[in-house]
């Protein structure tokens, strides 16, 4: 299993051992979207969600997932994260609400795993939050956009 770090040389998961790589600033943004019927886009915007304040409410969800990663992903590393930044805008032309988390650390591993936890969880949130106006949402788009720090310097994915 060359090239995939979470296996051994039998095939094992293991949890990988960065103990000898050193602590840089690590960085990470991750993009989503939850698509939605322009009515319930309009609860959103207009502050009438049984449930409050939709994007407050989602927003530290995102959080909160972000810092509880390493006890949902297996393999995850626990880390000292130094900031968590979530951007819910709500979009009328997807219509639906586009989601960016911004996640730092200074740290061995990367927090790539963080942002996109930070999405997924925010965007379930707000899942939760309008299911009784709409059933039919679609949730999608996932992926990291960005990653700087470490060894393997910067990426940044195609628009």
């Amino acid at each position: 299993m060359a090239g995939l770090t979470h296996f051994d040389a039998e095939g094992h998961a293991h949890m990988v051992d960065v103990s000898d790589k050193p602590a840089t600033a690590r960085l990470a943004v991750a993009e989503g979207w939850v698509r939605m019927a322009s009515q319930t886009l309009d609860i959103v915007r207009q502050g009438l969600a049984n449930k409050g304040d939709v994007l407050g409410v989602a927003r530290l969800a995102g959080i909160m997932g972000a810092k509880q990663t390493a006890s949902l992903i297996p393999l995850c590393h626990p880390l000292p994260i130094t900031r968590i930044a979530l951007d819910l805008t709500p979009d009328p032309a997807l219509p639906g609400i586009r989601i960016a988390a911004t996640v730092r650390t200074t740290g061995q591993t990367g927090v790539e795993m963080e942002a996109l936890t930070a999405v997924s969880v925010a965007a379930l949130t707000i899942y939760d939050m309008l299911k009784a106006a709409e059933k039919g949402m679609e949730i999608g788009g996932i992926r990291l956009t960005l990653r700087e720090g470490g060894k393997s310097g910067r990426y940044e994915a195609q628009k």
